[in-house]
Order: C-alpha cells, then sequence, then structure tokens
C-alpha cells in the first residue's frame, strides 16, 4: 500500500474536531480537485510502500485510540478494508474520509466523514480537460453515499466556496432520499490559509444558522498551517 504519511496530531474537521488521532494518509486520488490541499496524495501521488502489518505497528507507536484513514482517496488504496479490519481488531475507532465516489463493500468503520465533491472542485478545463471530464463523471454518486448512508454513523462534509454553493448542497440532499440530521451535514469554507477561512466564515456561518447544517472549521490550519503532518 502506497502511504503519504502517518502522523500523531488533532482531528481539525467534523464532530470529532479536537480529538488526538493518528492519521493514515494514503496516496492516490481517483478526483481531481482544484482546491485539493494535499496535492501530494493526490494529484503527484507520492509516499512509501508499506504492509498492512508495518502501518499497525506505526500506528501503535502513539497514544491515540482514534485512527483516520484518508488521502488522497483511501477508497481506492489496495489493502485498505485489511488495513481497517487490522485497526479494529487492535481496539481504535476508525474514521473513514472519503469523497464517497467508492462503495463501502463492508469495511471496518466507526465513522464514514463523507465529503461529497461541489461543481467548485472541478479543475481548470483546458489545463487539465481530461481529469476534468473524469472528474465531473465521478464527483457525485447519490447511490454510493446512500451505501454508506444506510451501513455506517456518517457526517457528510461539504466545502463551499461561495453562497450558490449552499443551494447546490440541498440539491444534493435531496437527491439522496434519506433523513439526514441537519446537525450531520457539515459546511466547511474553502481555503488553505487561516485568512482565508476567516474571510468565508462569517457568510458560512450565517447559512449554517439558517439552515440547521453544523459548521465546519478547520483547526489544522488555525493550529499548524497548511502544512504536512498536521
Amino acid at each position: 500500500m502506497l502511504i503519504s504519511e502517518i502522523f500523531h496530531s488533532i482531528q481539525g474537521e467534523g464532530e470529532l474536531a479536537g480529538v488526538p488521532s493518528v492519521f493514515v494518509r494514503t496516496s492516490g486520488c481517483n478526483l481531481r480537485c482544484a482546491w485539493c490541499d494535499t496535492p501530494y496524495a493526490s494529484w503527484r501521488p507520492e509516499g512509501t510502500v508499506r504492509t498492512v502489518d508495518e502501518i499497525l505497528a506505526e500506528v501503535a507507536r502513539h497514544p491515540a485510540r482514534h485512527v483516520v484513514l484518508t488521502g488522497g482517496e483511501p477508497m481506492v488504496a489496495p489493502g485498505i478494508s485489511e488495513l481497517a479490519a487490522g485497526l479494529r481488531t487492535l481496539g481504535y475507532h476508525v474514521t473513514v474520509e472519503t469523497a464517497a465516489t467508492v462503495a463501502p463493500g463492508g469495511i471496518a468503520c466507526d465513522l464514514a466523514s463523507l465529503s461529497p465533491k461541489l461543481l467548485n472542485s472541478a479543475p481548470d478545463p483546458l489545463e487539465h480537460a481530461a481529469w476534468r471530464r473524469k472528474h465531473e463523471t465521478l464527483r457525485w454518486q447519490p447511490e454510493v453515499v446512500r451505501a454508506w448512508l444506510d451501513a455506517y454513523p456518517c457526517q457528510l462534509k461539504f466545502v463551499v466556496a461561495q453562497p450558490a454553493d449552499v443551494e447546490e448542497v440541498k440539491g444534493m440532499l435531496a437527491q439522496l432520499q434519506r433523513e439526514i440530521p441537519r446537525h450531520r451535514v457539515l459546511l466547511m469554507p474553502e481555503g488553505t490559509t487561516a485568512a482565508g477561512l476567516r474571510e468565508r466564515a462569517p457568510w458560512v456561518s450565517e447559512r449554517c444558522r439558517q439552515e440547521g447544517f453544523r459548521y465546519a472549521p478547520r483547526l489544522q490550519i488555525e493550529l499548524y498551517g497548511n502544512r504536512r503532518g498536521t
């Protein structure tokens, strides 16, 4: 399995924000988001090939009992189900952070953090024409999202860049045809700097107040900046 990095930090996003966690970042992604903040694991996959046993041993070096499988897109990583099962056997709480374009397939998971991509995620049509077509075909898979919702505790996390994005979110939720508690829907301002996040925070938080959604900060940006290992 190609692993970009394994590190011990705090969860910066979602309902477990602030919880000490070990992050296992797989390398490789089937999407190409224009604003991706981990291009080294997505646009330019890099890392070290590790066995599941090696990864489990590295995780065990840290005191946290929460493990986050992230990427890139962890669900396209060969061996991800074996890794998740090994973590579950060792008693870890497992969060899977995924764009929800790949069905869960019974993976061991205590919290599915689903982040379907909006139109704002599409790469440049001229510079990345082939990837744009693939991205637009794959980014929103309602039947896959429903498979996750029906099998696991889930949170739905949407990256919003402008007010119109919230209307898109509401349309996507309607397509799912599921009763999803509003507090399980998180709106996260797009941005890779603390200043950029603060600029969008007022209107995003106000829309959350109006719609009943949860505002999702990015603690890792506020605390450490946009850098690896955080």
